[in-house]
């Protein structure tokens, strides 16, 4: 056989298995083409990239070149061809320029270079974009899917040993957006990160997990670099209205230890996570190392998501319902739904499981299993002609990203043919603009549904007064924080800020409830203040539903309490 058709097999039989061997890159081409092109008076073969039409007439591609001898060269043979997602490739190939033109055989040759070239393209351009698709996020930044392919990649070379991952977030960057404005954030973001990418090199990798949230793996020798950047890093006055910025992130750090076993990305990812987590909850320390504390902590959360599935198929975890009071009738006027686990004959307080739910969607799943066994109940209550009051139930801050989730809940309630009167929907205050938008759609949807919507521990989060000012909420619950807890209590700071808070919930046409009434002096606060409800130990804790039902045929609370 000719030698020329022996090459010509070989690289379409590679090309052809290109997905199953993935070493057959651009170098083989090369090899494969050379030696075509020695057989052949070819002085250069190269192929040009643009993302479209427009770009190639501006010019603004990307050259590859296949083959170049060296000499001189005029173009004799042009392909051009227009992908399915109108990127434009175009294939030229040069002879020397003293050379004698072609014979036909050698422009059939020529064709076949263009059409072998041209199926290699199309399939490198499209490996490439469904890289970046997977890999890269919108903005161009490395994704979690390619972090867990590097650290698989790293633990098959067994090069793991030694490296130090670090997740952080930037602190308060919600403020660098608010004050420069998205744009400028942006670059203020991409700077930040290209500072921890000049430390690490080709050593390791940055990449965002969304938002102003990421995540780094790089040798344990560049940590002390690392740390500096995590403390503060000034960024100079370019761009930001002749103004400097300083940013600084909340940190977890997880160094691998010399007997790290390994199974999956996921062991690492899980106890930097944890770290994370704690510098977050901590307060004062920005910058946490996992340590054998978090590594129990840890045990407790895989057996809390390990029986969580069986848990609510066998619904381990059953509704109690805490009464919500109208101060000036002392009447029931409502509830709200809490969770309690009940396994091996135990009540599991919620504050051992419900914290590692938030960690991952189990959560969402909790808190439509509990809106489904709250209408279950209403239906039946409405069905035994009992006073039926309107319950609130808790749904999750990891719920708003959903675009169906309105339409979800009114699913569930519809499903139960309960009136949409009797439930309320509480979300906790959010922690970014993002979320807030989000939020805010999800609230109207809602409303629009006739649902009422309330907003919960109002205090504790993320820009309070923006949050009761721009999202139009029904009622709004009162964290304790606010309460007064003596007798004494008018001459307090708190009955001070309790005062405004009510008082402004109050002309803005809000609902006001309020968390935690624990005492005498507390349930005055509330009548001086002319509160509507209040909810807490004074008059109930959380009940199971058959004591509850019970109180719906005692609604008023007939001992005199101030």
């Amino acid at each position: 056989m000719d030698r020329y058709y022996e090459v010509l097999e070989k690289l379409l039989q590679d090309i052809t298995e290109m997905d199953e061997k993935e070493q057959f890159t651009y170098e083989g081409i090369c090899d494969a083409l050379k030696s075509m092109c020695s057989l052949m008076r070819v002085s250069k073969v190269a192929v040009y990239y643009y993302e479209n039409s427009k770009k190639e007439l501006a010019g603004q591609g990307e050259e590859v070149i296949y083959y170049d001898s060296g000499e001189s060269g005029v173009e004799v043979s042009k392909k051009r061809l227009v992908t399915g997602s109108m990127a434009v490739v175009v294939c030229r190939v040069s002879m020397p320029v003293s050379a004698e033109p072609w014979s036909d055989i050698e422009k059939e040759r020529a064709e076949v270079i263009h059409k072998t070239l041209m199926v290699f393209a199309s399939r490198n351009r499209l490996k490439k974009v469904a890289d970046q698709l997977t890999f890269y996020d919108e903005d161009g930044y490395r994704n979690n899917r390619y972090f867990v392919r590097y650290v698989q990649e790293l633990a098959d070379k067994n090069e793991l040993k030694g490296k130090v991952v670090v997740q952080y977030n930037l602190r308060h960057f919600t403020l660098v957006n608010q004050r420069f404005g998205k744009n400028a954030g942006d670059m203020v973001m991409r700077r930040y990160t290209g500072e921890f990418e000049n430390v690490i090199g080709d050593t390791g990798v940055v990449c965002r997990l969304g938002g102003d949230n990421f995540v780094t793996i790089f040798p344990g020798e560049l940590f002390d670099e690392i740390l500096v950047i995590l403390s503060g890093k000034e960024l100079d006055k370019a761009g930001l209205s002749g103004e400097s910025v300083l940013i600084s992130s909340t940190a977890g750090v997880y160094y691998l230890p010399d007997d790290f076993v390994y199974s999956d990305p996921g062991d690492i990812l899980d106890r930097v996570f944890a770290a994370r987590r704690a510098a977050k909850n901590s307060g004062f320390e920005k910058v946490v190392y996992y340590n054998e504390e978090m590594e129990d902590q840890r045990a407790k959360v895989r057996m809390v998501q390990g029986l969580f599935r069986e848990a609510i198929y066998k619904e381990e975890f059953k509704v109690y319902y805490q009464p919500k009071v109208s101060v000036g009738g002392r009447l029931l006027s409502g509830a709200e739904a809490l969770c309690r686990w009940v396994h091996d004959g135990e009540i599991v307080p919620p504050d051992k499981f419900i914290p590692i739910l938030e960690q991952g969607e189990e959560i969402c799943m909790l808190d439509f299993y509990m809106l489904e066994h709250v209408c279950r109940d209403i239906s039946r209550w409405i069905e035994e002609d009992r006073d039926a009051v309107r319950v609130s139930v808790n749904f999750s801050r990891r719920h708003i990203k959903d675009m169906e989730l309105v339409a979800h809940i009114i699913s569930v309630i519809d499903k139960y043919e309960v009136p949409h009167k009797y439930i309320e929907i509480e979300l906790t205050e959010t922690t970014t603009d993002v979320e807030f938008k989000d939020l805010r759609r999800v609230v109207c949807g809602l409303q629009e549904a006739g649902i009422r919507t309330s907003v919960d521990d109002f205090g504790t989060g993320y820009s309070s007064l923006n949050l009761i000012r721009d999202i139009p909420w029904d009622v709004l619950k009162v964290d304790k924080c606010f309460l007064p807890n003596e007798k004494d209590a008018e001459v307090m700071k708190e009955t001070v800020m309790f005062s405004y808070v009510v008082s402004m919930a109050k002309e803005m046409g809000l609902e006001c409830v309020v968390e935690g009434v624990e005492t005498e002096a507390q349930l005055k606060a509330l009548k001086d203040n002319n509160c509507d409800q209040a909810q807490g130990f004074f008059f109930d804790k959380p009940m199971p539903v058959e004591d509850f039902e019970d109180r719906l045929s005692h609604k008023f609370y007939a001992i005199n309490r101030g």
